[in-house]
């Protein structure tokens, strides 16, 4: 069987060579803009130029990526899924009833079309009626206000409760405190589901990091007993992991269930939603207004690349895939990016992931005082930048002749891998700084014409890519969901004025937290904890701001 674990421990020299490789191109692309400025001003010109040039080439496919996205997601979420997961039930009835239609609705004719090879050969195709749909919530420590709302939105979809079966997976480390939350979660919801377990996920387990990867695993290890003592088949069962903050849209599991029936390499594909952060967009402050929202727009555009989509936060498995891989991996802290490799490799190179176009809504980074919001969002988005720990994973499992893995399609995988790590940690940098670097540096530029007109080419270049923010602005207001009756209309206005933060976030978030991460891996100081995000409510934020004005203004008067 193959090895799918990341190492523990003491890694190989070629494990950690490749290891050191993201943080060696990316403070590399640094220091090259560095010595070419020492060396000649004009080559350090060119290097800045082919860097932006290349950036705006991307940010043209990235802006129409972002419209056409935004166009899908809109269409999709207009679509009755139940009623088509419906058609599915009596293929034949079905197809003769809508064969001649002429509707210009997301995937109509699209679904005719599966009718028809449905009726062709319905063996190959599993009735809507014999499935199921397994929903892990993730827990750490979060209260009752962050977990309710989450499970509320899994009863209020479209998709029939009474097929679904919900288990809330917490950590013994969390204390008395969650496990008298999720038993209070139980008493409340527990009628609504075919059936509603809660694991405990014990602490210290040998083999494991502090993460949710173990968390989720524990509890799909206890799902495929029950479903054994069921009598349940674990493929006829998706399994939906979900963090303790997210809402599946209405029609996520009826699309999820059409989209399992209608693929019959079903086994082999995962099913990515796209998540939005905005389910506390308004109470967020500027700057993680700003992240939430780019962040948003990015797994907009990811789901318009299928041939580079990755798993992200939640997604949708067979259940019988993930029993034979063992669940997801216990060891890294970025186990939803690591279950496309692991999936990857166990499949032998036969996996994809598919994009489903609503959205599962999350939460924007928000603790109880502005300081430590602003520490928490580094915080999440250093991890989401550990992802570059997959980058020796991958390259020792492509560069081996004991690949499993067609060898084009790996390095293709792998090139686009460590591309997307070594961009968001240094073209932001680049672009900002890299027109006046040689100025800085060299005096002799000052008397190069191609140094001393840099800084202007540049400045002309970053007004035109104004446009791609013009775009994301508009269609970021056409996002947003309702403003709450708290705010007044004068936060329609702060709304808009919060992208001029935009190229600090690029660079005091995205840049820095990656250039830390995969300085992490660089020098072998590994992040083997799960540090959760802060789940605050807007009543909680507000109340501990008011405290620490109150212990502010009493140390003044002291």
């Amino acid at each position: 069987m193959i090895d799918l674990e990341i190492p523990l421990g003491k890694r190989t020299l070629k494990y950690r060579l490749f290891e050191m490789l993201p943080a060696t191109l990316s403070y590399g692309a640094l220091i090259l803009l560095i010595v070419l400025s020492i060396i000649s001003p004009i080559l350090a010109a060119i290097y800045v130029m082919l860097v932006i040039i290349t950036l705006v080439v991307k940010a043209v496919g990235i802006a129409i990526h972002t419209i056409g996205g935004r166009s899908r997601l809109d269409k999709a979420q207009k679509v009755n899924w139940s009623e088509r997961l419906a058609d599915l039930e009596n293929p034949d009835k079905s197809y003769e009833d809508l064969k001649s239609t002429k509707s210009k609705a997301f995937g109509a004719l699209l679904h005719v079309d599966n009718l028809r090879l449905i009726t062709a050969d319905p063996e190959l195709f599993p009735k809507p009626s014999a499935l199921y749909n397994a929903v892990i919530i993730a827990t750490y420590n979060e209260d009752y206000a962050v977990l309710a709302p989450t499970i509320q939105s899994v009863i209020d979809t479209s998709y029939d409760n009474k097929k679904i079966i919900l288990t809330i997976a917490y950590e013994q480390r969390g204390g008395e405190a969650i496990k008298q939350t999720v038993n209070e979660l139980k008493k409340e919801f527990g009628k609504h589901f075919l059936a509603f377990h809660l694991v405990e996920h014990p602490s210290d387990l040998p083999g494991e990091v502090i993460g949710k990867g173990g968390n989720i695993t524990h509890a799909g290890r206890f799902l495929k007993q029950w479903l054994i003592d069921q009598k349940i088949d674990s493929k006829n069962v998706i399994v939906t992991t979900l963090d303790s903050d997210n809402r599946p849209h209405k029609t996520y599991f009826d699309y999820v269930t059409y989209e399992y029936i209608v693929n019959e390499d079903r086994k082999h594909l995962s099913y990515q939603p796209v998540s939005l952060f905005m389910n506390n967009i308004w109470d967020v402050p500027a700057p993680m207004r700003v992240i939430a929202t780019g962040n948003s727009f990015w797994n907009i555009i990811s789901s318009m690349r299928p041939h580079t989509l990755r798993n992200f936060a939640s997604h949708s498995q067979p259940m019988d895939a993930l029993e034979e891989m063992d669940f997801w991996s216990t060891r890294t802290i970025v186990e939803d990016g690591h279950q496309y490799w692991r999936s990857y490799f166990y499949f032998g190179g036969n996996y994809s992931v598919l994009p489903i176009y609503v959205p599962i809504y999350q939460d924007a980074v928000l603790s109880n005082t502005y300081g430590k919001t602003l520490k928490a969002q580094f915080v999440q988005l250093r991890r989401w930048a550990y992802g570059a720990s997959d980058v020796p994973y991958v390259a020792t499992r492509i560069f081996t002749h004991k690949r499993n893995v067609p060898l084009y399609g790996g390095i293709a995988r792998f090139v686009r891998l460590l591309d997307g790590h070594v961009t968001l940690a240094s073209v932001s940098l680049l672009v900002a700084f890299g027109g006046w670097v040689p100025l800085w540096i060299n005096s002799d530029a000052a008397r190069s014409i191609p140094a001393h007109q840099l800084p202007d080419v540049v400045s002309v270049i970053q007004q035109i890519a104004m446009i791609g923010l013009f775009i994301t602005v508009f269609l970021s207001f056409k996002m947003l969901p309702p403003r709450p009756e708290r705010y007044k209309r004068r936060r329609n206005v702060l709304m808009l004025a919060q992208w001029v933060l935009m190229p600090l976030t690029a660079i005091i978030y995205s840049a820095i937290s990656a250039l830390y991460s995969q300085g992490r891996l660089f020098t072998g100081r590994y992040l083997d904890k799960f540090d959760v995000t802060d789940k605050a409510t807007h009543d909680s934020a507000l109340v501990a701001r008011k405290q620490s004005r109150k212990q502010k203004k009493s140390k003044q008067t002291d």
